[in-house]
Protein backbone atom coordinates (compact mmCIF):
# COMPACT_ATOMS: atom_id res chain seq x y z
CA UNK A 1 0.00 0.00 0.00
CA UNK A 2 1.09 3.52 -0.74
CA UNK A 3 2.36 5.89 1.88
CA UNK A 4 -0.69 8.04 1.52
CA UNK A 5 -2.98 5.71 0.80
CA UNK A 6 -1.64 3.51 4.09
CA UNK A 7 -2.21 6.92 5.88
CA UNK A 8 -5.92 7.16 4.91
CA UNK A 9 -6.41 3.61 5.76
CA UNK A 10 -5.18 4.34 9.03
CA UNK A 11 -7.04 7.63 9.87
CA UNK A 12 -10.43 5.71 8.21
CA UNK A 13 -9.61 2.85 11.20
CA UNK A 14 -8.80 5.27 14.12
CA UNK A 15 -12.45 7.57 13.45
CA UNK A 16 -14.76 4.00 12.70
CA UNK A 17 -12.92 2.96 16.42
CA UNK A 18 -14.23 6.26 17.90
CA UNK A 19 -17.59 6.96 15.96
CA UNK A 20 -18.60 2.89 16.73
CA UNK A 21 -17.75 3.51 20.27
CA UNK A 22 -19.52 6.54 20.58
CA UNK A 23 -22.14 6.47 18.39
CA UNK A 24 -22.24 2.37 17.78
CA UNK A 25 -22.12 0.05 14.92
CA UNK A 26 -24.52 2.04 12.94
CA UNK A 27 -22.90 5.36 12.79
CA UNK A 28 -22.93 7.74 9.39
CA UNK A 29 -19.84 6.21 6.93
CA UNK A 30 -20.08 9.45 5.16
CA UNK A 31 -19.19 11.26 8.92
CA UNK A 32 -16.39 9.17 9.63
CA UNK A 33 -14.90 9.49 6.45
CA UNK A 34 -15.09 13.37 6.71
CA UNK A 35 -13.70 13.10 10.43
CA UNK A 36 -11.13 11.16 8.87
CA UNK A 37 -10.48 13.95 6.19
CA UNK A 38 -11.46 11.56 3.07
CA UNK A 39 -13.71 11.21 0.92
CA UNK A 40 -16.66 8.52 1.15
CA UNK A 41 -14.95 7.05 -2.17
CA UNK A 42 -11.82 6.53 -0.46
CA UNK A 43 -13.57 5.02 2.62
CA UNK A 44 -15.37 2.56 0.31
CA UNK A 45 -12.00 1.63 -1.64
CA UNK A 46 -10.51 0.89 1.75
CA UNK A 47 -14.25 -0.74 3.35
CA UNK A 48 -16.43 -1.98 0.60
CA UNK A 49 -18.84 -2.26 3.45
CA UNK A 50 -19.47 -1.21 6.85
CA UNK A 51 -18.76 -5.16 8.08
CA UNK A 52 -15.41 -5.43 5.97
CA UNK A 53 -14.64 -2.01 8.23
CA UNK A 54 -16.24 -3.59 11.25
CA UNK A 55 -13.85 -6.36 10.32
CA UNK A 56 -10.98 -4.31 9.95
CA UNK A 57 -11.29 -3.03 13.73
CA UNK A 58 -12.30 -6.54 14.98
CA UNK A 59 -9.85 -8.45 13.52
CA UNK A 60 -7.12 -8.00 16.26
CA UNK A 61 -9.57 -8.28 19.64
CA UNK A 62 -11.17 -12.06 18.10
CA UNK A 63 -7.67 -12.78 17.09
CA UNK A 64 -6.44 -12.18 20.88
CA UNK A 65 -9.83 -13.98 22.56
CA UNK A 66 -8.13 -16.98 20.44
CA UNK A 67 -4.66 -16.84 21.84
CA UNK A 68 -6.33 -16.60 25.06
CA UNK A 69 -8.13 -19.57 24.09
CA UNK A 70 -5.15 -21.59 23.34
CA UNK A 71 -2.93 -20.10 26.15
CA UNK A 72 -6.10 -21.43 28.42
CA UNK A 73 -6.60 -24.75 27.15
CA UNK A 74 -3.37 -26.01 29.74
CA UNK A 75 -4.91 -24.02 32.76
CA UNK A 76 -5.59 -26.43 35.72
CA UNK A 77 -9.16 -25.60 36.17
CA UNK A 78 -11.08 -26.27 32.76
CA UNK A 79 -14.14 -24.58 34.23
CA UNK A 80 -12.38 -21.05 35.85
CA UNK A 81 -10.44 -20.95 32.54
CA UNK A 82 -13.81 -20.73 30.35
CA UNK A 83 -15.22 -18.26 33.03
CA UNK A 84 -12.16 -15.76 31.83
CA UNK A 85 -12.48 -16.18 28.59
CA UNK A 86 -16.52 -15.34 28.82
CA UNK A 87 -15.44 -12.42 30.48
CA UNK A 88 -12.93 -11.51 27.96
CA UNK A 89 -15.51 -12.14 24.97
CA UNK A 90 -18.12 -10.16 26.86
CA UNK A 91 -15.76 -7.46 26.96
CA UNK A 92 -14.85 -7.18 23.36
CA UNK A 93 -18.48 -8.21 22.48
CA UNK A 94 -19.66 -4.86 24.55
CA UNK A 95 -16.80 -2.54 22.79
CA UNK A 96 -19.38 -0.95 20.54
CA UNK A 97 -23.06 -0.44 20.86
CA UNK A 98 -24.60 -3.08 18.66
CA UNK A 99 -22.21 -5.27 18.41
CA UNK A 100 -23.73 -8.70 20.27
CA UNK A 101 -26.40 -8.74 18.03
CA UNK A 102 -24.53 -7.95 15.08
CA UNK A 103 -22.05 -10.98 16.45
CA UNK A 104 -25.09 -13.19 16.18
CA UNK A 105 -26.48 -12.29 13.11
CA UNK A 106 -23.37 -12.84 11.42
CA UNK A 107 -22.61 -16.73 12.91
CA UNK A 108 -26.02 -17.52 10.82
CA UNK A 109 -24.86 -15.81 7.48
CA UNK A 110 -22.22 -17.25 5.38
CA UNK A 111 -22.11 -14.50 3.34
CA UNK A 112 -21.24 -11.88 5.35
CA UNK A 113 -17.54 -10.45 6.02
CA UNK A 114 -17.48 -11.36 9.81
CA UNK A 115 -18.74 -15.17 9.29
CA UNK A 116 -14.82 -16.49 9.03
CA UNK A 117 -13.46 -14.09 12.64
CA UNK A 118 -16.70 -14.72 14.47
CA UNK A 119 -16.77 -18.88 13.61
CA UNK A 120 -13.35 -18.68 14.81
CA UNK A 121 -13.98 -17.10 17.49
CA UNK A 122 -16.84 -19.67 18.14
CA UNK A 123 -14.94 -22.70 17.71
CA UNK A 124 -11.85 -20.66 20.64
CA UNK A 125 -14.76 -20.91 23.10
CA UNK A 126 -15.93 -24.22 22.14
CA UNK A 127 -12.68 -25.49 22.52
CA UNK A 128 -12.44 -24.44 26.65
CA UNK A 129 -16.20 -25.80 26.32
CA UNK A 130 -15.65 -29.04 25.50
CA UNK A 131 -12.79 -29.39 27.61
CA UNK A 132 -14.82 -28.36 30.94
CA UNK A 133 -17.50 -30.72 29.67
CA UNK A 134 -14.61 -33.43 29.72
CA UNK A 135 -13.79 -32.69 32.94
CA UNK A 136 -17.03 -32.96 33.80
CA UNK A 137 -17.65 -29.23 35.08
CA UNK A 138 -19.86 -28.10 32.65
CA UNK A 139 -23.27 -29.48 31.49
CA UNK A 140 -22.52 -32.00 29.02
CA UNK A 141 -25.57 -31.13 26.60
CA UNK A 142 -24.19 -27.41 26.07
CA UNK A 143 -23.49 -27.23 22.30
CA UNK A 144 -21.07 -24.31 21.55
CA UNK A 145 -23.33 -22.02 19.83
CA UNK A 146 -25.62 -22.17 22.73
CA UNK A 147 -22.78 -20.70 24.94
CA UNK A 148 -22.11 -17.86 22.53
CA UNK A 149 -25.74 -17.30 22.65
CA UNK A 150 -26.21 -16.56 25.75
CA UNK A 151 -22.98 -14.98 26.31
CA UNK A 152 -23.80 -12.65 24.19
CA UNK A 153 -27.36 -12.64 25.33
CA UNK A 154 -25.25 -11.11 28.49
CA UNK A 155 -23.12 -8.51 26.38
CA UNK A 156 -26.47 -7.30 24.81
CA UNK A 157 -28.19 -6.96 28.61
CA UNK A 158 -25.26 -5.21 29.93
CA UNK A 159 -25.27 -2.87 26.39
CA UNK A 160 -29.19 -1.77 27.92
CA UNK A 161 -28.66 -1.43 31.78
CA UNK A 162 -25.80 -0.77 34.36
CA UNK A 163 -22.62 -2.92 34.25
CA UNK A 164 -23.72 -6.35 35.46
CA UNK A 165 -21.13 -8.50 33.50
CA UNK A 166 -19.60 -10.40 36.54
CA UNK A 167 -22.90 -11.03 37.89
CA UNK A 168 -24.66 -11.95 34.71
CA UNK A 169 -21.56 -14.38 34.12
CA UNK A 170 -21.88 -15.94 37.35
CA UNK A 171 -25.47 -16.92 36.52
CA UNK A 172 -24.54 -18.09 33.68
CA UNK A 173 -22.21 -20.49 34.89
CA UNK A 174 -24.38 -21.61 37.63
CA UNK A 175 -27.08 -22.52 35.06
CA UNK A 176 -24.61 -23.97 32.70
CA UNK A 177 -23.99 -26.66 35.86
CA UNK A 178 -24.05 -30.33 35.34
Amino acid sequence: MRADARRNYERLLAEAEESFRTRGIDASLEDIARNAGVGIGTLYRHFPTREALLEALLHDRFAALDELSAGLLDAESPRAALIEWLREFVKSSNRYQGLPASVVATLRNEQSRLYASCHAMREAGGRLLARAQQAGTVRADLEPDELLLLTASISWANEHGPDNVDRFITLLVEGINP
